[in-house]
C-alpha cells in the first residue's frame, strides 16, 4: 500500500484534495489507521485518481466526476465528450455576450466624441415581408414594421397562421396607443403586458397550435426586446452582426447541455420542437432585454425559415449590402429561396435614423 503522501505524488493530487475526495466518497482509501487516522491507498487506485485529476483540470464539477468514474470506459468517454461539448457551447455563448457588452460599452464611451447628437430624436426606417416558401402549402408567418414596433411571429399547427397573426395584431395596438406609454419608466413592462395578452388570447383548445414571437418596442432611443420561441433578433453594427436572442427549443437545450453539437443540431429531426411559445396553455416566460439604439444600426427580426437555411455570414452580407430595408428583406427572402425555402419566411429590417434624416 501507498501512504497518502506517496499516493499524492504518484497521482498528482494534493493530500488535501485526497482527504476531500475521501469525504465525498469519490476516492476512498483501502485502509485508514484506527489510531492515527492515516490513509493508505492501493497502487490499483492510481488509475482512478489520475482520471479524477484530469477531469478536475478540465473543470468538471466533483458531482459529475463521481458519475463519470462509475461508468464503463466507453460510457465514460461519451460522458466526457458531452461535458466538453457543453463547455464549448457555454464559452461560445459567453464570447457572444462579451462581444455584445464590449460593443455596448465602446459605443457609450464614444458618445462624447462622435458627431451624433444623443438628444436628437430617432425613428425607424423599416420594412417587413413574409413568404410562403417553396414547400409549405400555406404561409403561417406574420410580421409588422412600424416607427415604434417591430415584430415577427411563426405559427405552427392547424391554426398556426391565425395564431401568428393574432400575436402580431395584439402588439400592433401599441402603435396607436403611443401617447399612453411613450416615456414610460419601464418600457419592457409595456411590451411584456401586451405580449401577455396575446399569450392569453392564443388558442389553447388545440395543444398542437401556437406561435413564436419576437418583438421590439421603441421609445426615443430605448428599445425593449421580447422573445419567445425560435424566431430571432440581430443587430448589424460596425462590430459585425450580433445575435440578440437565444432559441427556446428542445434541440438548443440539448446543445446547451453538451448532448448535441451545433452542427448536429442543424439536422436533428426535432430541431423545430419548441420549449417555449405562445399557446395559451403554458406559462408565459419571455426573454426580455433593454437596448440603446443609435443611428446607423440595422436590426433584423426573422423566423427560422430564414435562419434554418441561410448561414449567418450570408445574412450579414445581405444586410450590409442592401441600400434600404425594403431591399434587405427582398434579398433575404431571395437567399431563402435559393436554399430551397422549405419553410415559410418572415423578416423585418429596420434602420435607426435621426428624424431629420428620415424626413
Amino acid at each position: 500500500m501507498l501512504t497518502i503522501g506517496a499516493f499524492a505524488r504518484a497521482s498528482r493530487l494534493s493530500p488535501k484534495a485526497l482527504r476531500l475526495y475521501d469525504e465525498l466518497g469519490l476516492l476512498t482509501p483501502v485502509r485508514v489507521d484506527p489510531h492515527s487516522g492515516y490513509r493508505y491507498y492501493a497502487p490499483a487506485q492510481l488509475e482512478r485518481a489520475r482520471l479524477v485529476a484530469w477531469l478536475r483540470r478540465l473543470g468538471m464539477p466533483l458531482a459529475r466526476i463521481r458519475e463519470v468514474c462509475a461508468l464503463a470506459p466507453a460510457a465514460a468517454a461519451r460522458a466526457v465528450a458531452a461535458y466538453w461539448a457543453q463547455v464549448e457551447t457555454e464559452v461560445a455563448a459567453r464570447r457572444d455576450l462579451a462581444a455584445f457588452l464590449v460593443d455596448q460599452l465602446e459605443r457609450k464611451d464614444a458618445t462624447m466624441t462622435e458627431p451624433h447628437d444623443p438628444t436628437a430624436p430617432l425613428t425607424l426606417r423599416c420594412a417587413a415581408r413574409t413568404d410562403r416558401g417553396l414547400v409549405r402549402p400555406a404561409n403561417q408567418d406574420a410580421a409588422h414594421a412600424g416607427p415604434h414596433l417591430l415584430a415577427v411571429a411563426d405559427g405552427y399547427g392547424p391554426g398556426g397562421g391565425p395564431a401568428a397573426t393574432a400575436a402580431v395584431e395584439a402588439l400592433k395596438a401599441l402603435e396607436d396607443e403611443e401617447d399612453q406609454w411613450a416615456g414610460a419608466g419601464d418600457l419592457l413592462a409595456v411590451l411584456e403586458e401586451a405580449a401577455r395578452r396575446a399569450h392569453r388570447a392564443a388558442p389553447s383548445v388545440d395543444e398542437s397550435t401556437g406561435s413564436t414571437l419576437t418583438a421590439v418596442l421603441r421609445s426615443g432611443a430605448r428599445l425593449a426586446l421580447l422573445h419567445v420561441g425560435d424566431s430571432r433578433a440581430y443587430v448589424l453594427r460596425d462590430s459585425g452582426l450580433i445575435r440578440l436572442t437565444h432559441d427556446h427549443t428542445l434541440v438548443q437545450s440539448l446543445v446547451d447541455e453538451g448532448r448535441l453539437t451545433p452542427e448536429e443540431a442543424q439536422s436533428h429531426p426535432q430541431r423545430a420542437l419548441l420549449s417555449r411559445s405562445l399557446d395559451g396553455g403554458t406559462d408565459f416566460a419571455p426573454d426580455l432585454q433593454l437596448l440603446d439604439a443609435r443611428p446607423g444600426e440595422r436590426y433584423l427580426l426573422c423566423t427560422d425559415g430564414l435562419t434554418g437555411v441561410v448561414p449567418p455570414e450570408a445574412i450579414r452580407a445581405a444586410l450590409a449590402g442592401a441600400a434600404t430595408p425594403h431591399e434587405a428583406v427582398a434579398d433575404l427572402v431571395r437567399l431563402a429561396h435559393e436554399a430551397g425555402a422549405p419553410d415559410n419566411v418572415g423578416c423585418v429590417v429596420a434602420d435607426v435614423v435621426e428624424e431629420a434624416a428620415a424626413a
